[in-house]
């Protein structure tokens, strides 16, 4: 399964962005997708994840409350709605697939199949 991810752009403080995720070659079923970030000069940080069948989600506590992920299963395609965003929030964006336990769902380790990454710069 190849992954696409686009959406990213520039935007000032307390707008917001859609991400899409989009794969192609094979099905997200039975999947677990997870959005990751990194920053220059930081560690690829968990963003958010979504069990592709079934639709379970996870985020991280530092967007909790203001970004939501979905999928569209018949688009095979999963979004990150970003709302009220800060300038820490500024970093590449990146989607990947795993089969890891649920509980194991934020590690990046446990991520082999990346996406080329969207860039989110929010300005203040």
């Amino acid at each position: 399964v190849q992954l696409q991810a686009s959406g990213g752009g520039l935007v000032q403080a307390g707008g917001s962005l859609r991400l899409s995720c989009a794969a192609s070659g094979g099905t997200l079923s039975g999947y677990r997708l997870g959005w990751f970030r990194q920053a220059p000069g930081k560690e690829r940080e968990f963003v958010s994840a979504i069990m592709f069948s079934g639709g379970t989600t996870r985020y991280a506590d530092s967007v909790k409350g203001r970004f939501a992920i979905s999928k569209d299963t018949a688009k095979n395609t999963v979004f990150l709605q970003m709302n009220s965003l800060k300038p820490e929030d500024t970093a590449v964006y990146y989607c990947a697939t795993t089969r890891i336990v649920w509980s194991e769902i934020a590690n990046h380790k446990h991520y082999s199949n990346w996406g080329q990454g969207t860039q989110v710069t929010v300005s203040s």
